[in-house]
């Protein structure tokens, strides 16, 4: 199983199953993740998800240099029907690393080992990211004459200093956790034992909110993202108007005056 996809008392945890090859993205486990993560989308009792990888060696090093890359070059004819499949749909591989796929419930990447080219690129489009000390983040692509082209040279310029963002794509160098959290890409950098641990608590904070005013603040920051301001609070007012027609709307103010924990069904 290329993929664990579990689900626990409203989180979904996806846990990339390949430590043997770093979990390293072949084309079984594209088809594995991006079904997953179209079955947390549409299920209503999901609130938020952890992504992570199997070991303690990596988190994913991106795509597999033997048997996902070559189908892209046309070096390998697909043989098997995961293959075929990617083969015939370069897009999926871009859906598993979320790199335009609509998904405006909140991520959470539990990074537990090397994130690295793709690896790295599915972290611009998780929300927090809780990482181990001593991981190193990067984009290895130009090492081997290819380009990083699950939104890098789009969305990294926009989580990092530019100066820092270039040195990353033209170096192919990598970058230190620490570092990454003093320049804001990291939430947290924790013991290597404690990253789940730290991410679950995360997790839970935000399952125990409102899920259709999670969802609608991200999906807002995401389409606002470009926008000028006044393009901005408009976009902002139409998708935060809704909210406030909820019963969730009605059963938070009313949890805080009765003092208890709000009961929230997302309606």
């Amino acid at each position: 199983m290329a993929l664990i996809y579990e689900k626990k008392e409203g989180i979904a945890y996806l846990t990339l199953n390949r430590p043997e090859a770093r979990n390293a993205l072949d084309p079984e486990t594209v088809l594995e993740l991006t079904t997953a993560w179209k079955d947390y989308r549409d299920d209503k009792d999901m609130r938020c998800a952890i992504i992570t990888g199997a070991g303690d060696k990596a988190f994913c090093s991106g795509a597999d240099l033997g048997k996902l890359i070559p189908l892209f070059t046309g070096a390998k004819k697909p043989e098997t029907e995961a293959e075929k499949a990617v083969a015939q749909d370069a897009g999926l591989a871009g859906q598993a690393l979320l790199k335009d796929f609509e998904l405006y419930k909140p991520v959470i990447a539990a990074i537990n080992g090397h994130a690295i080219a793709g690896g790295m690129e599915m972290l611009y489009s998780t929300d927090l990211r809780i990482a181990a000390e001593g991981v190193k983040l990067g984009l290895q692509e130009v090492k081997w004459a290819i380009f990083p082209m699950t939104g890098s040279s789009v969305k990294l310029p926009r989580q990092l200093p530019y100066a820092r963002a270039m040195e990353l794509l033209l170096t192919g160098e990598l970058m230190d956790a620490q570092e990454a959290y003093e320049l804001g890409f990291l939430n947290r950098v924790v013991p290597r034992g404690q990253v789940m641990e730290e991410a679950e608590r995360f997790a839970r904070i935000i399952a125990d909110n409102g899920p259709l005013a999670v969802t609608a603040i991200k999906k807002a920051v995401l389409q606002n993202i470009g926008l000028t301001i006044a393009e901005g609070l408009a976009k902002e007012a139409e998708i935060a108007a809704p909210v406030f027609m909820t019963k969730d709307a009605q059963e938070g103010p009313r949890a805080f005056k009765e003092k208890r924990k709000p009961q929230y069904k997302g309606e």
